[in-house]
């Protein structure tokens, strides 16, 4: 079994919900019973007098993302598939300014304001209506800054991303740096809100003890690589390949081109040289070696109504870029039948300045695509501003086996804190 679940192919939508609503009920009940719905104890950090939301947040935090990556590295949960939110520097810096002050003055984060509302507290109540009043004042206003506000986009950017390092390094820095962040949190609690640690359980540095040996283990775990995870969806995804399924037509790829409805990414991963010769319009070149550079990116996108298509000469380099997007979970993911050579056969025929060279396959439904090859040569480097780079989609009618079935990516299904 691999996770995420999708819950409602499994329960259905009624029972689906059910579970849901159980959650945010356990998660506001032990909120409730922690003290969160009390706006004094939630500013009282801020005072550095009670540092017990930081602690639980921080807590909850290191907890999940030790668990997350152990179970990532035993393969039993694909990581590729959970929800990251998009990076905006700018827009993600003074939003948490204007959160950060907003939770001093009132007492309360979005989630924990809704806790205390559960409960009758007015502050509570009158925070969530406040809330729900900048949503309508953000909504209204938005248009006179949208373009600041989609500014600085570094997509779906993770930390050992950013800084180079594996994440078992990262796991490990992270949960170190919050139990410092604790052991001075605690301090502070002693010696601005005269707490007596002496009363704090003992039980809390076998915990930290705990997760500092879960971080080593994520280390020493490691994290699959890209040949890991195609061995675990290679049974299946082999048959695919082998039945044709993933294999589309020249000509259907030029029909969801022209689909205003879909996205088309189209990935030329043949080297620099022959892309430059001739590319399909709209085509980018993401030469196989560089191909996982570019996976962050088409995760960032896949929330969209979007159809990935790779392409090379013929099909093993192709087959090969699909192994790599489809180990990574990129879904709706298709290899151009017969590559390049397939499509200048199909649609430059009626173009002089492209000319087959000696013994090409000439478009043979026979031919082998298992080796890579360029059978056509060209005046000149021209790109895609051959004809046949950018067919009239209405001026062709072509015989073909539909194959796009399009899946849909799930997006994220909440966000914000406690």
């Amino acid at each position: 079994m691999n996770f995420p679940l999708l819950l409602e192919p499994m329960v259905g939508k009624p029972w689906m919900y059910v579970i849901f609503a159980l959650i945010g009920f356990a998660f506001g009940f032990v909120l409730e019973m922690s003290g969160f719905g009390n706006s004094k104890k939630l500013a009282a950090q801020f005072y550095f007098k009670d540092l017990t939301v930081l602690k639980v947040m921080f807590g909850a935090i290191i907890t999940a993302m030790v668990l997350l990556f152990t179970m990532v590295g035993l393969g039993v949960l694909d990581f590729s598939q959970v929800w990251v939110n998009p990076t905006y520097v700018w827009p993600g810096i003074v939003g948490g300014l204007i959160m950060g002050v907003g939770f001093i003055i009132g007492g309360f984060c979005p989630g924990t304001s809704l806790v205390a509302a559960a409960t009758a507290k007015l502050d509570g109540v009158f925070f969530v209506l406040g809330v729900l009043f900048g949503i309508f004042m953000f909504g209204e206003t938005v248009p006179f800054f949208e373009e600041w506000w989609n500014s600085s986009y570094l997509g779906r950017l993770t930390i050992p991303e950013w800084l180079g390092l594996s994440y078992g390094v990262v796991v490990l820095g992270i949960v170190l740096m919050a139990l410092f962040m604790f052991w001075g949190g605690e301090q502070l609690e002693r010696i601005i809100g005269k707490k007596d640690l002496r009363k704090e359980p003992r039980l809390r540095y076998a915990a930290a003890a705990t997760l500092v040996a879960g971080a080593i283990g994520v280390i020493m775990i490691g994290q699959p690589t890209t040949e890991d995870k195609w061995a675990l969806v290679a049974p299946v995804k082999e048959v695919a390949l082998d039945n044709r399924e993933v294999q589309i037509h020249p000509g259907e790829l030029l029909k969801i081109m022209a689909d205003d409805q879909l996205r088309v990414v189209i990935s030329d991963v043949r080297p620099e040289q022959e892309y430059n010769l001739f590319h399909i319009s709209g085509a980018r070149n993401v030469p196989l070696d560089t191909l996982g550079n570019a996976i962050p990116e088409m995760h960032a996108r896949q929330a969209l109504n979007t159809i990935f298509v790779v392409v090379s000469d013929n099909e093993a380099a192709a087959t090969d870029a699909w192994k790599t997007l489809t180990a990574e979970s990129v879904p709706n993911t298709y290899i151009l039948e017969g590559g390049i050579n397939n499509w200048i056969a199909t649609f430059g025929k009626e173009d002089p300045a492209i000319q087959p060279v000696p013994a090409s396959f000439a478009a043979s439904e026979s031919a082998s695509y298992a080796t890579e090859q360029l059978n056509y040569t060209f005046p000149a480097a021209l790109g895609d501003r051959y004809l046949a780079s950018a067919p009239n989609p209405h001026e062709w009618e072509l015989e073909y086996l539909p194959k796009v079935k399009l899946e849909m990516k799930r997006d994220k299904s909440g966000g914000g804190c406690g």
